[in-house]
């Protein structure tokens, strides 16, 4: 058999925590990218600073102020403490939230992309008719930008499945806790295992190749294309 029950273990946890991400992040990154495609407001290039930091930041930046944030001597691991809850680090749940964190940028912008490519006329048809301003984000805003949420879960989906830095310092190495594919396969190349590494590397590649090539599936054609 190809892969050891640690590894099994390790794709199971890595698939739950990208499936959990991807459905937090476009849950909370649907308002947002909402906002950024739509306000006039002055905070609109600061905000879209902040999301996209995640893209320019080395993750173990990221996973290293995570893990003082969230640690029992950082404000939310202190008021998660006064509350009578544990600490987020080496736990799954303090993996969710890092995830959630890096792969931000990767649900926020294919989104606000499709938001603004929706643009103000259907929306104003929408009101016209009668329609409110929830009534007009469901039925029309949310339906022309599908392309959008299905780039968004898959770019999210992809990004957390190949997670390392973020994941290392807020997770460390725990089997079956936090110990995901990527975290496996370096253990796996620590112990000279490399028939190991092997196995799970490509099969990395091979997902990541399907992925890139069901984005491109995904992109709306452009005018003009294909004729030859």
């Amino acid at each position: 058999m190809p892969f050891t029950a640690q590894d099994l273990a390790a794709i199971g946890l890595t698939l739950r925590l990208a499936a959990l991400t991807t459905l937090t992040l476009l849950v909370l990154c649907t308002p947002l990218a909402w906002w950024l495609a739509h306000t006039p407001s002055r905070w609109r290039g600061p905000v879209s600073a902040v999301v996209a930091l995640p893209l320019v930041l080395p993750p173990t930046v990221i996973g290293f102020y995570l893990l003082l944030t969230l640690g029992p001597n950082g404000p939310v691991g202190r008021a998660m403490q006064s509350m009578g809850l544990a600490t987020l680090p080496f736990t799954f749940a303090g993996l969710l939230v890092g995830s959630v964190v890096y792969s931000l940028p990767f649900a926020v912008q294919p989104l606000q992309r499709a938001f603004e490519a929706v643009g103000a006329r259907p929306m104003e048809a929408a009101a016209t008719l009668g329609a409110g301003p929830w009534d007009r984000f469901f039925t029309v805003g949310m339906p022309l930008a599908r392309s959008g949420f299905l780039s968004a879960g898959v770019l999210s989906f992809a990004h957390t499945v190949g997670e390392f830095g973020v994941v290392l310092m807020l997770g460390g190495n725990i089997p079956g806790v936090t110990r995901v594919v990527s975290v496996q396969i370096y253990d796996h190349v620590e112990a000279m295992e490399y028939l190991q590494a092997h196995w799970l590397a490509g099969s990395m590649v091979v997902f990541s190749f399907v992925v890139l090539l069901l984005l491109q599936w995904l992109q709306p054609p452009r005018p003009g294309r294909g004729a030859a």
